[in-house]
């Protein structure tokens, strides 16, 4: 990243947001944690079942999935819950797709058995980054998740192949950018999220 202006909130083009994980906000997930990276707030927990998709069924093989959903307040102006429509918006549903493909390939999901962890993702406040906040948090909640797991004799050893956490990046005026957080309508253009 390249570049010494400051931006709105006074971080310099390639210095990203503070991050904050706190883990075990919630007594009954098997994993759980609230991220928050700048104002950006996403509360998330890890469900593990002795169960798996019927695709799943009689292959010794493990599933991790995710769900996502902002609060009608987490922006500036209410949006209406997405449940109540009764269908999952297309952001949403990419989102969610994005998280569980990102989580999968980070654990050996034949060493969890036939289970499913779900990782369910709220947005309590939302200041750009959702998608990487989710992504990051829910792997702190996955790795909790495993961890009791393990203690609970439940799987022999942490199937984790690498950790996982990811951050945005774009190009505002010609520059790279981590991070950003401007208003809607001056985005910059996403180059990547890793």
């Amino acid at each position: 990243m390249t570049g010494t202006a400051a931006r709105r909130d006074g971080r310099a083009p390639d210095q990203l947001r503070p991050v904050k994980i706190e883990l075990g906000v919630n007594v009954h997930a098997e994993g759980s944690c609230l991220i928050e990276m700048g104002r950006t707030r996403v509360w998330i927990t890890a469900s593990v079942e002795d169960r798996v998709p019927m695709h799943r069924r009689g292959t010794g093989q493990g599933w991790i999935t995710a769900e996502y959903s902002m609060l009608p307040r987490a922006t500036h102006d209410r949006g209406p819950r997405e449940a109540i429509q009764g269908r999952v918006g297309g952001r949403t549903h990419e989102i969610q797709r994005l998280i569980g493909r990102s989580l999968r390939a980070a654990v050996d999901m034949g060493k969890i058995g036939e289970r499913t962890i779900t990782l369910d993702c709220d947005v309590l406040q939302a200041d750009g980054g959702t998608r990487t906040a989710s992504i990051t948090g829910a792997f702190a909640a996955l790795y909790m998740a495993i961890k009791r797991m393990k203690d609970a004799r439940m799987i022999s050893e942490i199937p984790v192949r690498q950790h996982l956490a990811a951050v945005s990046c774009g190009v505002v005026k010609q520059r790279r950018c981590s991070t950003w957080t401007t208003p809607k309508t001056s985005r910059p253009r996403p180059t990547s999220t890793a």
